[in-house]
């Protein structure tokens, strides 16, 4: 199935409690419409995040599209998934950089990176997906999930929140309003119709009550200024290439990013564990082409001066939001990205949303992220009265969500989700290795409901349902005819 999709039912919202799987789609404007609000939800960071690493951020729109296109291929349209820039490799270019590197020394470094990833996937894949549940067990694939969404809380509090907090506050109340009480295909798209209220909404208070006085996104002291400014829309072009940058090699440069290579296998098997988790569908065979296609996603769009790309957590969330896991939906948001990084004055347009707004729709977003680690560890009957689950999974997700830092040299450190990744993966293997034969009895025994009733590992299992036992994705008891039911639940 790469580009053909069953029509769910007559195309219109789905009935209460269920949900579009990855092979259906909604008729057309639907699904353009949901492609658009995933556009939305990666914009904002694969934008920021190649002018924080000093690369050209409509270039990075447009590769991001082509990356999601190829994923999609390999992953043979089992795994909806968005491959915006990857924050991962943020520490090792400025390291690059404070050594001297120019961007073609960057590029170069992260796609050698991109061919281990590349590498890994094929091992993966092949020596099968065993692999990845020795390592990376439900314990610690739920704790990664947990870190990287948490891991975005301080942008969402520190950069977005403070540039408008009213107005923040006013989108978020929205976007909770009218996912709740709106009905039908509105309700899906309560994130972007959140963006767009938020947008509106700053536009009015600039024309009734003036400028604001903020720290705007990046600077350190407070200015007024207007809340939205039209200024750099008029100034761009309506169509431009993007700059093209050749990679220059250097090995001392790659060592530098290399470490970002465990971060992101892990943040791919934790993504894939999260996507079959809404889904309910077993993915585990599929994390070895996925964590393949990231890297080969990541090689293509830095052979010309891309930045790096990683399978985006915000369109994960948007997928929680929504229910809406069709991969069309997919390829919609792919081609917008192709065609927005030729279009300047339209990148210019979307990137000047305000920060409040922004700050209203991550607290929802990346809450939402996080809280999918929960459910995992919760569909696991993972046992944190195991110190082997609790010492050393706390520690990582700490040190995700702080970020800490560990500066290794006087050049290169880790932190955030890298460092917490390879202190939840790390750490449980060596609790494992060290603790005594009563904790790993528990361990054992903890692993044999896994086999019987894993939830990563149920094949049968459809999209929607209805228990009266389970608790949806926000917490809500899953009772039948409930419209939050379904996704998540059992």
């Amino acid at each position: 199935m790469a580009f053909s999709w069953k029509l769910y039912g007559d195309g219109k919202t789905p009935p209460l409690g269920e949900a579009v799987a990855p092979d259906e789609r909604l008729s057309w404007p639907r699904t353009v419409g949901i492609g658009a609000q995933h556009v939305v939800a990666m914009f904002g960071a694969t934008f920021v995040f190649p002018l924080i690493m000093g690369l050209d951020p409509n270039l990075a729109i447009m590769m991001s599209g082509i990356a999601t296109i190829i994923f999609l291929l390999i992953v043979q349209g089992k795994v909806p998934s968005y491959l915006g820039t990857s924050a991962s490799f943020v520490g090792g270019v400025f390291a690059i950089r404070a050594q001297g590197g120019d961007s073609a020394d960057v590029v170069g470094s992260i796609l050698i990176a991109g061919v281990v990833l590349a590498l890994v996937g094929l091992l993966i894949h092949f020596a099968g997906v065993g692999l990845v549940n020795k390592v990376l067990p439900p314990a610690v694939t739920g704790a990664v999930v947990m870190l990287i969404g948490f891991n975005l809380a301080p942008v969402a509090a520190n950069t977005y929140w403070p540039q408008d907090q009213w107005v923040a506050l006013a989108t978020m109340t929205f976007v909770i309003v009218s996912s709740l009480a709106l009905r039908g295909f509105l309700a899906r798209i309560a994130i972007l119709l959140g963006l767009v209220f938020g947008y509106l909404l700053s536009i009015l208070l600039d024309a009734t009550s003036g400028p604001i006085t903020s720290v705007l996104g990046g600077a350190t002291e407070a200015t007024e200024h207007d809340r939205i400014s039209f200024d750099s829309v008029s100034g761009a072009d309506w169509f431009g290439l993007p700059d093209f940058t050749a990679p220059h090699f250097s090995f001392n440069f790659a060592v530098l990013v290399l470490p970002a290579v465990i971060a992101l296998v892990a943040e791919n098997a934790g993504h894939v564990k999260a996507v079959g988790e809404m889904t309910k569908r077993d993915l585990d065979p599929v994390i070895g082409r996925a964590v393949f296609a990231d890297g080969v996603g990541t090689v293509i769009a830095t052979s010309v001066g891309g930045s790096p790309t990683t399978t985006y957590a915000e369109n994960i969330g948007v997928m929680a939001a929504t229910r809406v896991y069709s991969t069309a939906a997919y390829y919609v948001a792919a081609l917008v990205a192709i065609l927005l990084g030729l279009v300047p004055k339209f990148g210019a347009l979307v990137n000047i949303v305000p920060g409040g707004v922004l700050g209203g729709i991550t607290v929802v977003l990346y809450g939402m992220i996080g809280l999918l680690g929960a459910k995992i560890w919760k569909e696991n009957r993972v046992d944190f009265a195991n110190p082997i689950n609790l010492v050393p999974l706390a520690a990582g997700i700490i040190i995700g969500i702080g970020p800490v830092n560990l500066q290794i040299t006087d050049n290169f450190s880790l932190q955030g989700i890298a460092l917490g990744s390879i202190v939840a993966v790390a750490g449980w293997h060596l609790a494992r290795a060290l603790a005594p034969a009563d904790m790993k009895a528990a361990l054992l025994r903890e692993g044999a409901v896994l086999e019987s009733g894993s939830t990563l590992g149920h094949k049968g299992a459809q999209l929607g349902g209805a228990d009266p036992s389970s608790v949806d994705e926000i917490g809500r008891p899953g009772v039948p005819g409930n419209r939050g039911e379904g996704t998540l639940n059992r």
